[in-house]
């Protein structure tokens, strides 16, 4: 059995409070940043789906693009997702050249 100590307990509590406070967003950028030694391939042709008339509002479609698994890259196919709030707009991520490799820029709501 493990052996919790008070300040264990504290340390544990304000971690986890810390990160429902910081939020996906605010954790996403403490994230390191991994460089890709080969540039991605271009982005493929994605056939759209056509969404039924009472969706199109609500919904919208987040283009696939290319991830690093760690030896290679992988495509991510695009998808239908539904809008945070009725004005947000898709910002999609995106590669930069680096002066040793690649970094991906992760797509996000504006």
């Amino acid at each position: 059995m493990q052996n919790l100590t008070r300040r264990g307990l504290i340390g544990g509590f304000s971690l986890a409070a810390g990160t429902a406070v910081l939020g996906t967003t605010a954790m996403a950028q403490l994230q390191a940043e991994i460089i890709v030694p080969m540039e991605p391939p271009p982005p493929r042709v994605e056939v759209i789906p056509a969404l039924p008339p009472e969706r199109i509002e609500r919904e919208f479609w987040q283009p696939g693009y290319w991830r690093w698994s760690g030896n290679s890259h992988v495509w991510v196919e695009g998808h239908y997702v539904v809008r945070p709030r009725p004005a947000a707009v898709w910002v999609p991520g995106r590669w930069e050249r680096r002066p040793n490799g690649w970094l991906y820029i992760e797509g996000h709501w504006g």
